[in-house]
């Protein structure tokens, strides 16, 4: 079955009417970009994309995979995957958001190789499923949290980014420890980064064992993802193997 080729359609010629060239110039200069923007901004990127699919609403799970597939792969500009990403969000694909949509979102990580796109993926996208399925996704963050590849790397690390009490600490631990300094990607500016990241949307919940893993591991915390790690916890009082942060 294909994909829903009106939709795709409207979505692209929406992007490209509305573009801005000079805008366009510096964002992609902003995200060392080497797909060229239209230079629409995000709030301009999602009416285009309500209005598109008020018009044509997915109603079939294949037809709705592969319309975010068209508008990821065959995307000329940055903007027409942010549209992707919108239409795996929206509401009419809620039904679909289980385990087996994470085919599609390990895609969508493995090509999209950038911070802007792996980050929203993570958070908006393989986040809600795996806090609505732990038992059959949680095997997969671990795997992920292993392969030869940094973005499925960060996208195991920001998966419960948004999780807070719900956050399951000892995934958190294990995707943490496998990707501290000595690791495939340790070194890596975005790993360390999204270590960081991670621990910090969790001190918010629970600084004290965020103070604690810094403790267990701080022969492996790069300076980075412990000065992250520990943003807001800084004048509290908290320490961290000895240190203030």
């Amino acid at each position: 079955m294909g994909y829903d080729a009106a939709l795709v359609r409207e979505l692209r010629a929406a992007l490209a009417a509305a573009g801005d060239p000079q805008r366009a110039a510096g964002q992609q200069a902003y995200m060392r970009s080497t797909m060229p923007f239209h230079g629409l901004t995000s709030p301009e990127v999602d009416r285009a994309v309500r209005a598109a699919v008020r018009d044509h609403t997915p109603t079939d799970r294949q037809v709705w995979e592969a319309t975010v597939r068209e508008l990821w792969d065959g995307a000329t500009h940055r903007e027409q995957r942010y549209t992707a990403l919108a239409v795996a969000e929206h509401r009419c694909a809620r039904a679909w958001q289980d385990p087996e949509v994470l085919d599609l979102y390990g895609h969508l990580v493995r090509t999209g190789g950038w911070w802007d796109l792996v980050g929203r993926t993570a958070t908006r996208l393989v986040g809600p499923v795996l806090l609505s399925r732990r038992a059959e996704v949680t095997p997969l963050m671990d795997e992920w949290a292993l392969e030869d590849d940094l973005w499925l790397r960060r996208t195991a690390i920001l998966s419960q980014l948004k999780h807070r009490a719900a956050t399951d600490r000892d995934l958190l631990e294990r995707v943490v420890a496998a990707n501290l300094e000595g690791s495939r990607f340790g070194s890596e500016f975005f790993v360390r980064k999204a270590l960081g990241w991670a621990l910090r949307e969790h001190a918010k919940t629970d600084p004290a064992w965020v103070l604690g893993i810094l403790e267990r591991y701080a022969d492996r915390v790069s300076p980075l993802a412990r000065r992250e790690a520990t943003r807001h916890l800084r004048g509290s009082g908290a320490r961290a193997s000895g240190r203030h942060p």
